[in-house]
């Protein structure tokens, strides 16, 4: 993994990045360890309860995630698997990668989460409500989907008029 993490910074949609699918973390080293700690800097300052890898362009099956706020309670997942638990949920979500757009999204209550931590060694845990939709919203990054891709009709239209200036403005920053 060859990047400078201090140069990485949120992409935002539809930067095409944000839809491709990640590769498998195969390597447990300090250069994924850097861009742990980059991924997690980036998502405090943003105010943000994860942030996925393919978010700051690299795309490795990598997210990190804080629901609380509290620097001990960093979550750092690698080669993250879920399995859905509980009844269906409703409620509005929010993505870095898409600023103002809000989305009402169907999710589990429940789920258990296997992944690796930075060492290599596995780890599993069970989150409920924010902390499950989290690592789920997380999760569609590492396969390319995006909470837009869940939305009913009505938030596309309540949020076209944004996702065209963020279009809009991905078109100049690209031909210039």
């Amino acid at each position: 993994m060859s990047i400078e993490p201090a140069l990485l910074q949120i992409l935002n949609f539809p930067d095409p990045r944000l839809r491709k699918v990640c590769a498998t973390v195969d390597r447990f080293d300090e250069p994924l360890a850097r861009l742990a700690e980059r991924l997690l800097e980036l998502m405090n300052e943003a105010k943000g309860i994860g942030l996925a890898a393919p978010q700051v362009g690299v795309l490795v099956r990598l997210f990190v995630c804080n629901v609380s706020g509290k620097p001990e309670d960093d979550l750092v997942m690698v080669n993250p698997t879920l399995t859905p638990a509980g009844d269906t949920v409703v409620s509005e979500e929010g993505c870095l990668s898409i600023p103002d757009v809000t989305v009402t999204v169907t999710r589990r209550c429940e789920c258990t989460v296997d992944a690796f931590d930075l060492s290599g060694r596995p780890i599993q845990w069970t989150g409920e409500q924010l902390v499950a939709r989290c690592w789920q919203h997380e999760c569609d990054h590492l396969d390319g989907r995006l909470i837009i891709d869940r939305m009913p009709p009505a938030d596309r239209i309540a949020n076209r008029r944004v996702l065209k200036q963020l279009e809009a403005e991905y078109a100049r920053r690209d031909s210039a």
